[in-house]
């Protein structure tokens, strides 16, 4: 096991750091299967997956249709991804220069991949996809992701994913970072690349999710080693704010549903009840976004429309023109009827909206202090 990861004897056996490179693969790739991380063959110091047997080279075809990866084979790169610490000894035992891939969507991870390349920024447009920069900001000395990401962060008033000592940081050789998080909700999120011109999450800050792989801390390629920062070797959930700019940039699949899923009319009913006869339109303008998210399975902007329903209602209950108790809990009833099985989620969503809410009541002209 590489001396920098740290790992307690409990984790690497008797392995001692007079071992081989050799052995500190196979000790790196044990140690990330025992996380539940899936792990394949990366090529001798390379980036890239292993190569395919003769015969996949030869006749392609779909990996779910490859005999090679049930026969325990490393074709198809994540695709083969495994957690058999049989089948691990054996592939890094009779190939011991490979290097270490995880497979980030069974291994339920969302990596933030932060790249330093020196390249010309592109247009505005594309810096902070869906979020315009105005002509007249001085985007001078603005030319990595480190720089992309952080400006976001200080948009929604969060500190940067590269600073963040929580969670498992990377350093990779080329002066980037991965920021490992584990994504807890049970949502695909999609992979990106930052300079896509359609999903994207930053200029120069990629996301491995579903669809591809990640290098494992400890590898090393032809480049130099991938690192960890401090002492954290494990992935922190991944923040509220961040998941929010993943669903805002479409880092989740196409909803793919027969037929909008019917919302019961009674969270309606109840809702205008609880505001009595004096903002029953009102409240169901508020209701509404909340409401017609369920007609898809995911994206929507369910998150915000959430957020920013809680927060509505949380200054109409500071002025007294709701009461908390029923508001919160219609409030909650029709976010799960809009995404039933989310309800750990919803319940912070809705605690953060309300309590920013609390704070500033919405009188009867519509304005706040």
């Amino acid at each position: 096991m590489p001396a920098e990861l740290r790992f307690s004897r409990s984790d690497s056996g008797e392995l001692a750091p007079r071992h081989s490179v050799a052995d500190l693969a196979l000790a790196t790739a044990s140690w990330c299967a025992r996380r539940g991380w899936p792990v394949h063959p990366l090529a001798p110091g390379r980036k890239t997956p292993a190569a395919n047997c003769s015969d996949c080279r030869a006749h392609p075809h779909a990996p779910s249709a490859c005999p090679c990866i049930p026969a325990g084979r490393w074709c198809h790169g994540f695709h083969a991804a495994t957690l058999d610490q049989d089948r691990i000894q054996r592939w890094w035992r009779t190939n011991p220069q490979f290097g270490i891939g995880v497979s980030c969507g069974r291994a339920g991870l969302v990596v933030i991949d932060i790249d330093a390349h020196l390249v010309q920024p592109p247009t505005r447009d594309r810096i902070l996809p869906g979020i315009p920069i105005a002509e007249h900001i001085d985007l001078t000395g603005l030319s990595n992701g480190f720089h992309t990401l952080a400006v976001l962060a200080a948009l929604r008033g969060q500190p940067s994913p590269a600073e963040d000592t929580s969670t498992l940081r990377v350093r990779t050789p080329s002066g980037g970072l991965h920021v490992w998080y584990r994504a807890g909700d049970h949502r695909r999120w999609q992979s990106s690349v930052g300079s896509s011109s359609g999903r994207a999450l930053a200029w120069q800050v990629d996301v491995r999710a579903h669809g591809s792989y990640i290098i494992a801390p400890g590898t090393s390629t032809q480049q130099g080693a991938y690192r960890p920062v401090g002492d954290v070797r494990e992935p922190a959930p991944l923040p509220l704010w961040l998941s929010q700019e993943l669903e805002r940039t479409g880092h989740l699949p196409a909803a793919s549903i027969p037929a909008p899923r019917p919302v019961p009319p009674r969270a309606r009913q109840a809702v205008l009840a609880a505001g009595g006869r004096q903002e029953p339109q009102l409240l169901a303008s508020i209701l509404a976004p909340v409401e017609s998210c369920g007609q898809v399975a995911e994206g929507a902007g369910f998150s915000d429309a959430l957020n920013r329903a809680a927060y509505t209602l949380g200054g109409l209950i500071a002025a007294g023109r709701l009461p908390q108790e029923e508001a919160e809990r219609v409030l909650k009833e029709t976010a799960i009827t809009a995404r039933p099985g989310q309800e750990h989620r919803i319940e912070q969503i809705v605690r953060s909206g309300l309590t920013a809410g609390l704070k500033r009541p919405l009188y009867d002209n519509g304005r706040r202090p």
